[in-house]
């Protein structure tokens, strides 16, 4: 059994995730290519519980470290419940945000040291990482717009500008470090433009397949 490819996109609040993600599916059911979409957090029971407690406005006490292994409860339950057993059957894992997001939100936007993220990262990964990461990209005020227009926020969504500055640019340096397995789109063109972008991305990860 071939293991599938473990996909993961990646971005900021109003970067075009859900859109993104579904011109994806599309793309890959076109090529008859079997594959499961997931998100994190959640993607199982347990994982979506703690995603309504990490995500749920009235939880502002929550503290940065406690945000922190919760994320990573979540991922190892998504992990041995989802992730890994469909690689291993060969499934193809899309996975609406992952570990990337952690350094992200949890490290670039709350401050927490990388090396505190990346020993939790690597206790309930092992050696697993994705195959490919695409960051959906978009300047910051632009995307906070975006939310503004979907109507009520989470508690992430709720923080201000500075906060989501420091995501983005988390990201970016991440890409920048990675550009093997980083892939970025610019999501502010027109949506033909951005789906181009991505066909770019898939193609090459379908050309073997």
């Amino acid at each position: 059994m071939v293991r599938g490819k473990f996909i993961t996109i990646e971005g900021s609040e109003g970067a075009g995730k859900s859109t993104n993600i579904q011109y994806i599916q599309n793309y890959l059911q076109a090529k008859n290519i079997d594959f499961v979409v997931t998100r994190e957090p959640g993607g199982t029971p347990i994982a979506e519980k703690i995603r309504e407690l990490l995500l749920d406005r009235q939880n502002s006490s929550l503290c940065e470290d406690a945000e922190l292994l919760l994320m990573f409860a979540a991922r190892a339950q998504h992990l041995n419940e989802l992730i890994v057993p469909a690689l291993e059957s060969g499934k193809w894992v899309i996975s609406d945000r992952f570990t990337d997001a952690t350094y992200a939100y949890q490290g670039g936007g709350r401050g927490l040291s990388e090396e505190k993220i990346a020993q939790l990262e690597q206790w309930v990964q092992g050696e697993l990482r994705p195959d490919t990461t695409i960051l959906l990209d978009i300047p910051v005020e632009q995307g906070m717009e975006r939310v503004r227009q979907r109507g009520e926020t989470d508690r992430f969504e709720q923080e201000k500008l500075p906060f989501f500055s420091r995501v983005r640019d988390t990201y970016l340096k991440l890409a920048r470090e990675n550009p093997q397995r980083f892939h970025i789109v610019d999501t502010q063109p027109a949506i033909d433009e951005v789906y181009k972008q991505l066909d770019i991305v898939l193609d090459k990860l379908t050309i073997h397949d």
